[in-house]
C-alpha cells in the first residue's frame, strides 16, 4: 500500500465499509448475520472456479486492499495473484488479478470488491490526469473534504495512489478559516490569534476573497492562504504581494478549476491548486471478471 500517515485509521475503514457493503448486497442488517445469495445457490455448493480481473480501459489502480478484503471477508480459502499494485498504470485488457477457488463465493464477493476498486481506481486515475498537467511545474494538486460519505479516507489514500497529496483529512487536523468564521471575530487577525490560542501547533490556512485581505491574512502570520476564485492575472497578483511581504505563506488557488485551465493557473506561481472534482465527480473504472468453472 502507499504510504500514509494514516494508515491505522484506513484499515480500520476497510473493515468497517466492507462489513455494510456486504450486509446491504446479502440483505443483511449486519454481516454476521450472513444473508444469501440466491442466484449463487444455483451452483453446486463444492464447484471450483478461476477467473481473471480486467480492465477494460487505461487506469491507475487503487483499492487493492478493499477487494482483497471482501473475499477474505467471506472466504478466506479463495487465492488472489495480484499482478499489479496501487498506483500502477495499467491498459485497456491488461489482467490486473486472478482469482482461484469456490464459485459460488468467488461470484457473491464480485460485485462488492469491484464496487471497491473500480470507484477508488477511477479518483486515482483522474488525479493522475491532473498532475500530469502539473509535471513542468513546482506545484502540487490537493483533494478536498468533498468525497462521498463514508469512504472519506479510501478517496484520500486513492489520491494519493494518482500521485495528488491530501489537503487537511477532516476538521480536525488543520484550520481553515472562511467568511463566517472571520466575521465571528470581526477579523482576520482575531480569528488567526484565537485559533494559534486554541490549537498552536496545527496549520492555519485562511481563504481570501480579494487583496485587502490577503494582506490582512499575511500581516496575521497565515500559513497558507487560499485565494479563492480569483481571475489568472489577480493570482499572479496575489503571488507577487506574498513574495514581496516579510511574512510569506503558501498559497493555494481554488474555484472554478479544470484539466483545461490547470496548468494556467500552476504558472502563475502559486504552491497548490486544490479541486473538489477530484472525489466529488466520480466515474468508475470499467473491469470486468471473466470466470472458468
Amino acid at each position: 500500500m502507499i504510504e500514509i500517515p494514516y494508515k491505522e485509521a484506513l484499515n480500520k475503514e476497510i473493515d468497517r465499509a466492507i462489513e455494510i457493503a456486504l450486509a446491504e448486497d446479502l440483505g443483511a442488517f449486519d454481516y454476521e448475520q450472513r444473508g444469501i445469495d440466491v442466484t449463487a445457490e444455483l451452483i453446486a455448493i463444492n464447484k471450483i472456479a478461476k477467473g481473471r480481473l480486467i480492465t477494460r480501459e487505461d487506469a491507475v489502480i487503487a483499492g487493492i486492499d478493499w477487494f482483497q478484503a471482501v473475499f477474505d471477508k467471506l472466504d478466506p480459502s479463495i487465492e488472489i495473484e495480484w499482478l499489479c499494485q496501487d498506483g500502477d498504470k495499467v491498459s485497456a485488457n491488461d489482467v490486473i488479478c486472478k482469482v482461484h477457488g469456490n464459485a459460488r463465493n468467488i461470484l457473491t464477493a464480485e460485485r462488492t470488491a469491484m464496487n471497491f476498486l473500480q470507484t477508488l481506481s477511477g479518483t486515482a486515475t483522474v488525479v493522475a490526469r491532473y498532475v500530469a498537467e502539473l509535471k513542468s511545474t513546482n506545484c502540487q494538486l490537493l483533494d478536498t473534504r468533498k468525497t462521498i460519505p463514508m469512504l472519506r479516507l479510501a478517496q484520500k489514500y486513492a489520491v494519493t495512489c494518482g500521485g495528488g497529496r491530501n489537503h487537511r483529512i477532516g476538521l480536525y487536523d488543520a484550520f481553515l478559516i472562511k467568511e463566517n468564521h472571520i466575521a465571528s471575530h470581526g477579523s482576520i487577525e482575531g480569528a488567526i490569534k484565537k485559533a494559534r490560542e486554541n490549537h498552536p501547533d496545527i496549520l492555519v490556512e485562511v481563504e481570501v476573497e480579494n487583496f485587502a485581505q490577503l494582506d490582512d491574512a499575511l500581516d496575521a502570520g497565515a500559513d497558507v492562504i487560499m485565494l479563492d476564485n480569483f481571475s489568472i492575472d489577480d493570482m499572479q497578483t496575489g503571488v507577487a504581494i506574498n513574495q514581496a511581504h516579510k511574512h510569506t505563506a503558501k498559497i493555494e488557488a481554488s474555484g472554478n478549476v479544470s484539466l483545461e485551465n490547470l496548468n494556467e493557473i500552476a504558472q502563475t506561481g502559486v504552491d497548490f491548486i486544490s479541486v473538489g472534482a477530484l472525489t466529488k465527480h466520480v466515474r468508475a473504472v470499467d473491469l470486468s471478471l471473466r470466470l472458468t468453472m
